[in-house]
Parts: structure tokens; sequence; C-alpha cells
């Protein structure tokens, strides 16, 4: 992501009186270009900033950050943190922590320079098998679409035993 791109997404997330903590690495600080620092000084009077070494690994940071932040926290990031699921002990651990990220991960939908920033919406519903009763409904995806893991189905079978 360029810079110019985060300072358009850190301000319209601070127009949301969101508080904001971004993560980067050391290497955003040295901004060689006056453009640069400008908008590193720009973006540091919006959010606060964490800036880990250059070589390491920020996603374990930004796993610490939000779960010590609270239920209410979200985050933004386009890394899908498909290896840290991997790295989970089972099948139980890797979905809970699989319905943790898609219910905590903001995702960036459309992104127009200058005018145009949405999010995909956070679900306040899981998407699994809801049932009430007699009736089910049932979250499904159209043949053989790709999606990635914070994506969720947008059908829904619904059926009524009579």
């Amino acid at each position: 992501m360029q810079l110019w791109q985060l300072l358009e997404i850190v301000t319209h997330l601070q127009q949301q009186n969101l508080r904001l903590l971004v993560l980067g690495r050391k290497h955003m600080q040295n901004g060689s270009r006056q453009w640069a620092r400008n908008n590193m000084a720009e973006m540091q009077k919006k959010a606060d900033f964490f800036f880990t070494e250059n070589v390491s690994e920020d996603d374990p940071f930004l796993l610490y950050a939000t779960l010590h932040s609270g239920s209410h926290c979200r985050f933004v990031t386009r890394d899908l943190l498909r290896d840290h699921k991997a790295c989970l002990p089972d099948s139980l651990t890797r979905r809970l922590f699989f319905k943790w990220q898609r219910g905590h991960q903001m995702v960036l939908s459309n992104y127009t320079a200058g005018r145009r920033i949405k999010f995909e919406p956070i679900l306040c519903y899981d998407t699994i098998v809801q049932t009430t009763g007699d009736t089910w409904h049932i979250p499904y995806d159209d043949n053989s679409l790709e999606r990635s893991s914070y994506e969720v189905p947008t059908r829904w079978l619904c059926l009524q035993q009579k």
C-alpha cells in the first residue's frame, strides 16, 4: 500500500471518530522525500503509531493489539492471516479463529483515490446453519464460487418443515 493510500484510509476512519493504531515498520519513519514526511506527520495527528523492526513479523503485533483492545476492536489488513491459521493446533481452534477474524477484520471493498472508500460490512450473525423450531436457514455458495476467508456466503436456502 502506498503512503498516500494509507493517509486516505486513516483520514476516512478518523472522520468516523474511531481511535486508530497504525502498525508499521521503522522504515516508514525515514521519509526520504518531503511528501512522505508530510504524509506521515499528518497521519500521526490522526492516529497512534507503533513501528516494528524492518525485518520483524508485524502480524503478531496486529493480533495482540486487536485482542488486547477488546471485542469492539476492528483491524484493517490485506493479509488473510492464512499462515497463522495453519499454525493452530486443531480444526476447532482454526474455526474459532476464522469466526473471530470474520467478525473483526475490516476489508476494503471499494477504493477510488481521492473520492471513495468503502469497507465490506462486518456481519453481526454467524453464517452457519441457523434453526428455529421447524425452520432452517442454510448459507451456500453458487457453483464453484471462489471466495476469500473473510468473505461469507451471500445466499441462504430457507426450509420449513410442513
